[in-house]
C-alpha cells in the first residue's frame, strides 16, 4: 500500500469505528456479481453504521481526493460496485433498520441496508407490500435497488424502483446531508431531484434513508403456466393478453434453453412438454375474472394450460428466479438486460437466434414479457477454451446493436455500471452524455463518487 495512503487511513480510522484493511475483506468487497475487466482491490472497506459515519467518510475522502465506491449487498450485475484503482469501498449493509412504517399513509422509511425481502416481511401483517422485486430480493438491499433503479418481476404492473420512492436523505461528496422528495404521493415543487438520484449508481451522493410508497397486498393471487411449441408462439400469447386488456402483476417468458436449466436444477420436465413457457400471475379482487380472460386468450392460441389451483404455476414462478443459477462457467457466458417495445419482441428474439447461429454460440432467453425487458444469455462449451470468447463478445455486441435498432435500450433494469459504458454512446448522443457529466460536477466537483461508472 503506498505510503501516501497511511495518513488518509489514519484520519479515517480515527473518525469511523469500523474500517477494515485486511486483505481478505478488501478482496471480498472489491466487486459485485458482474464480469470484472480490470480487477482492483480497495485500500480499505468502511462499514458505516450511522449517518455520521457516512458523512465523516465522505468529508475525509473528499479532502484527500480519494474515490469512494458505495456498496449494498453486492448483488448487482453491471459492475457499479466494482473497485477501481486507488479507492475505498463504503459498505452500507450495517445501516439496516426500518425507521418507520406509517400504515395509514402507506409509506415506510428505511435505511439503505434493509434487505428488500425483510421490508416486505415487515409490512405484510398490515396488508401492504413493497412492490419492486428484483430476482435477488432475498439478498439485495433497498439502497442498492435505489442506486440501480432496480426492476423485477412485478414491474409491468407496479413499475420500477423509481415509481415507489418518495423521498431520500443523501450525503453529498463534501459530507453535507440533504433531504429531497416528499412524504406524499403527489408533489411537484421544484426539480425532481429524487428521480435524478434514483438510478444514479452512487455517482451523485450516498443515500442514507429512503421513504417508499407501499402498495396493497392482494387478498388473492391467481397464477397459471402456459406451454407453447416455441418462443414466437409464447410471445404471441403476451400480445393476446394485452389485447384482452388484462394487466398481470407478473408475466415471464422462458425459452427452451431456460426450461432445460430449470429442469436440471429442480428435476422438472418442462422441456419435454414444449419449447417455451409463459408464466402469468394476476392479483387483486378481480384476479379470478382476469384469470378466465387470460386462459381464454391463450387457449385460443393452442397453449397447453395446467388446471386451476394445481399449484404448479406458483412453484414455476419461484423456479424462474433461479433460472440463471446453473453450473455454467461465467467465463464462458455473457448476458444482458436489454428492453425493446413489446411489439418488437418476436422479431428481436428471431434476430437473437440468427446472431447466435452466425457466431456459433448457444443462446437462451428469459424475459419480463409484460414490459419487454429481455435477458438473453450467450454461452459456449468451456471445452472450447479461450478461442471462443471472441465470438461471445461479438454476439453480445451485435445483440445490443439489434436491440437499439428495434427501438430499445441497452439496459432495462440492471444499470450501466462499469460493464455497459462501452455501449452507452450507442444509445445516447454526446451532448446528452456531456450534460450528465456537468450535472455530476455540481454534486461532486472533485469526482470522488463512483468514478468511471454509469455515465
Amino acid at each position: 500500500m503506498p505510503a501516501v495512503i497511511s495518513p488518509f487511513l489514519d484520519e479515517l480510522s480515527a473518525a469511523v469505528a469500523h474500517v477494515a484493511v485486511d486483505e481478505a475483506t478488501r478482496a471480498a468487497y472489491s466487486r459485485d456479481n458482474a464480469h470484472v475487466a480490470d480487477p482492483q482491490v480497495p485500500h480499505a472497506v468502511v462499514f458505516a453504521e450511522t449517518v455520521e459515519d457516512v458523512q465523516a467518510t465522505l468529508r475525509i475522502a473528499n479532502a484527500h481526493r480519494m474515490p469512494v465506491i458505495a456498496r449494498g449487498a453486492g448483488t448487482g450485475v453491471s459492475g457499479a460496485a466494482h473497485a477501481i484503482k486507488d479507492c475505498i469501498v463504503l459498505s452500507l449493509e450495517r445501516m439496516n433498520r426500518i425507521l418507520a412504517i406509517r400504515v395509514e399513509d402507506e409509506v415506510a422509511t428505511v435505511q439503505p441496508g434493509v434487505v428488500n425481502a425483510d421490508l416486505n416481511a415487515a409490512v405484510e401483517p398490515y396488508g401492504l407490500m413493497y412492490a419492486p422485486d428484483p430476482a435477488s430480493f432475498r439478498q439485495s438491499t433497498i439502497g442498492g435497488n435505489v442506486a440501480t433503479n432496480a426492476g423485477g418481476l412485478r414491474c409491468a404492473k407496479y413499475g420500477v424502483t423509481r415509481d415507489s420512492v418518495l423521498a431520500l436523505e443523501v450525503v453529498l461528496a463534501d459530507g453535507r446531508l440533504i433531504r429531497i422528495g416528499r412524504d406524499t404521493f403527489k408533489g411537484v415543487a421544484g426539480y425532481d431531484l429524487t428521480g435524478l438520484f434514483v438510478g444514479s449508481e452512487g455517482t451523485l451522493g450516498v443515500v442514507v434513508s429512503v421513504t417508499v410508497r407501499l402498495r396493497y397486498l392482494s387478498p388473492e393471487l391467481r397464477s397459471l403456466a402456459a406451454v407453447f411449441p416455441d418462443i414466437a408462439a409464447a410471445a404471441a400469447g403476451v400480445m393476446a393478453i394485452a389485447r384482452a386488456r388484462v394487466q398481470p402483476a407478473i408475466m415471464e417468458l422462458l425459452d427452451s434453453g431456460t426450461m432445460e436449466v430449470i429442469d436440471a436444477i429442480h428435476g422438472s420436465n418442462l422441456r419435454e412438454r414444449g419449447g417455451a413457457l409463459l408464466l402469468v400471475r394476476l392479483d387483486g379482487h378481480g384476479a379470478r375474472i382476469e384469470e378466465a380472460l387470460v386462459r381464454r386468450a391463450l387457449a385460443a392460441l393452442g397453449a397447453e394450460l395446467g388446471p386451476e389451483d394445481d399449484g404448479e404455476a406458483e412453484l414455476l414462478i419461484e423456479m424462474r428466479r433461479s433460472s440463471r443459477g446453473d453450473a455454467q462457467d461465467d467465463a464462458y457466458r455473457v448476458g444482458e438486460d436489454v428492453a425493446v417495445p413489446r411489439s418488437q419482441m418476436v422479431a428481436y428474439m428471431r434476430t437473437l437466434d440468427r446472431i447466435a447461429e452466425r457466431h456459433s454460440v448457444r443462446l437462451r432467453i428469459v424475459a419480463h414479457a409484460g414490459d419487454g425487458n429481455l435477458h438473453p444469455t450467450f454461452w459456449l462449451d468451456p471445452h472450447e477454451g479461450e478461442a471462443g470468447l471472441g465470438r461471445l463478445d461479438a454476439a453480445l455486441d451485435e445483440s445490443i446493436r439489434a436491440a437499439l435498432d428495434a427501438g430499445g435500450t441497452i439496459t432495462g433494469e440492471h444499470g450501466v455500471g462499469q460493464y455497459k459504458l462501452r455501449w452507452l454512446g450507442w444509445e445516447q448522443q454526446q451532448e446528452v452524455r456531456d450534460l450528465q457529466h456537468q450535472i455530476k460536477a455540481v454534486f461532486d466537483p472533485n469526482g470522488i463518487l463512483n468514478p468511471e461508472k454509469a455515465i
